[in-house]
């Protein structure tokens, strides 16, 4: 028996093997599953693993990523009741299912009156960063990991309008401000002061900007970057676009109480339209052919390895 010092001591990599080469994948246990309506859904869901499986394959030549577990499992939710962890991919349907992960948990009776701000500042559910390496070693390799997804393209229109066309303490002084005053040239004061007033053109040249005058976000950052798909083996691969039934299928899945089901609420702006792919082809319509291009390659990873097309 190790002690848990020279454990820890030694280089993550070396403890942490399981993570590094991902295992066969586990079959899912479905058990709970009653009533044969669910076969299309899971046969899709058979096809998305085997399909980011083999991409992982493909791309991954034993490419070891110097990154230590902790930075690895920093977007994971756990709720320890149910066994699952649930990486946090923004614009994906995340405040709905943080709000399921509160029921599951016991810490609300209802997903429909818990508010935005209690579901992202409340501190109720724990990230899987917070535990020692051997809880996070645990939890990695015995619960249910799944992850939702979105069309990069619309997941980045979305995040651009909630943060940058309704008001927003955070994002306009902080990120508004840096994007104006370095790509609108003869910007006026009131511009520069506020940072409210951002455009799509001017948010998609800071997204592309080798130097950024400030850094990423988790709204717009890449998937393949926030739950880092080749190293965790996510068992299940909901899609946004097929959100509720995805979603209730799961919760099913892990033996989620039967009348526990996803919230069909929009969570923020709620009379405005939803991000459709025709609202996302407005916006691009504001971007020359290069910078669609880039921006496409930008979220190359995301779009093959959950198979989206451009």
């Amino acid at each position: 028996q190790m002690s848990e010092q020279q454990k820890t001591s030694q280089s993550p990599l070396s403890w942490f093997r399981g993570v590094y080469l991902p295992p066969a994948l586990h079959p899912l246990n479905k058990t709970f599953v009653k009533g044969g309506e669910w076969e299309d859904i899971d046969s899709t869901q058979e096809k998305r693993r085997a399909f980011l499986q083999d991409f992982c394959k493909k791309h991954n030549s034993r490419k070891k990523l110097q990154t230590h577990l902790v930075h690895l499992v920093s977007r994971i939710y756990v709720e320890d009741r149910h066994k699952v962890l649930y990486c946090e991919v923004p614009k994906a349907g995340c405040s709905n299912w943080k709000r399921v992960l509160m029921v599951l948990n016991g810490l609300a009776a209802s997903a429909n009156n818990i508010s935005h701000d209690d579901v992202h500042y409340g501190k109720h559910l724990r990230k899987l960063d917070s535990y020692d390496l051997k809880g996070i070693y645990t939890r990695l390799n015995m619960y249910t990991k799944f992850i939702f997804v979105r069309d990069p393209m619309e997941r980045l229109v979305s995040a651009f309008r909630d943060k940058f066309e309704h008001p927003n303490s955070y994002y306009h002084p902080v990120f508004g401000k840096a994007i104006i005053k370095k790509y609108r040239h003869n910007a006026d004061d009131e511009a520069l002061k506020t940072g409210s007033g951002v455009k799509f053109k001017e948010f998609i040249q800071y997204l592309l900007d080798s130097h950024r005058p400030i850094g990423m976000d988790i709204h717009w950052e890449q998937v393949s970057k926030l739950c880092y798909p080749c190293l965790i083996n996510y068992d299940f691969i909901g899609k946004f676009e097929t959100l509720e039934e995805d979603a209730n299928y799961f919760l099913q899945l892990v033996g989620a109480p039967a009348d526990l089901k996803f919230p069909k609420f929009k969570d923020r702006h709620s009379s405005d339209e939803r991000t459709s792919p025709e609202v996302v082809r407005q916006y691009l319509k504001e971007l020359s052919k290069e910078e669609r291009q880039l921006t496409y390659d930008f979220y190359y990873l995301d779009y093959l390895m959950f198979n989206y097309t451009s």
